[in-house]
C-alpha cells in the first residue's frame, strides 16, 4: 500500500509558475515508476509526465514539453511537477500516482492514487 498526497495547486494567471508536490508513504516508493495525471471537467484523466523509478528517465504529454518538469527524490519520497508558461488550457486536477509505466502510462496502470489538487489558469 501507498499513501500519496499532493499539493501546491492554486489560481495562478496565464503565464505564470506553480509547483506541485506529491508525499509518499508506505511501501518502497522508489521502486515505482511515478506519473502526473490530469482531469479537466468532463474529460478523461490523461497522462502529464512520468519518471522512472531510478535513473530519472523522464517524458512528457506533448503540451507541456518544454514547460513541466517531473522530477523525484527518493531520499524523501516525493516526485515534483514545476509547471511554467502556464496556460488556461492546463486548468485541471493534477493527480500523481504510482505506475508500472513511466513513459507513457494510461491511468489504468497505475495502482495508487492522491486525491488531486485543483490548478486553475486564468487568462
Amino acid at each position: 500500500q501507498v499513501q500519496l498526497v499532493e499539493s501546491g495547486g492554486g489560481l495562478v494567471q496565464a503565464g505564470g509558475s506553480l509547483r506541485l508536490s506529491c508525499a509518499a508513504s508506505g511501501r518502497t516508493f522508489s521502486a515505482y515508476a511515478m506519473g502526473w495525471f490530469r482531469q479537466a471537467p468532463g474529460k478523461e484523466r490523461d497522462f502529464v509526465a512520468g519518471i522512472n523509478w531510478n535513473y530519472g528517465y523522464t517524458n512528457y504529454e506533448d503540451s507541456v514539453k518544454g514547460r513541466f518538469i517531473i522530477s523525484r527524490d527518493n531520499a524523501k519520497n516525493t516526485v515534483s511537477l514545476q509547471m511554467n508558461s502556464l496556460k488556461a488550457e492546463d486548468t485541471a486536477v493534477y493527480y500523481c500516482a504510482t505506475c508500472n509505466d513511466w513513459y507513457s502510462p494510461t491511468a489504468t496502470a497505475c495502482a495508487y492514487w492522491g486525491q488531486g489538487t485543483q490548478v486553475i489558469v486564468s487568462s
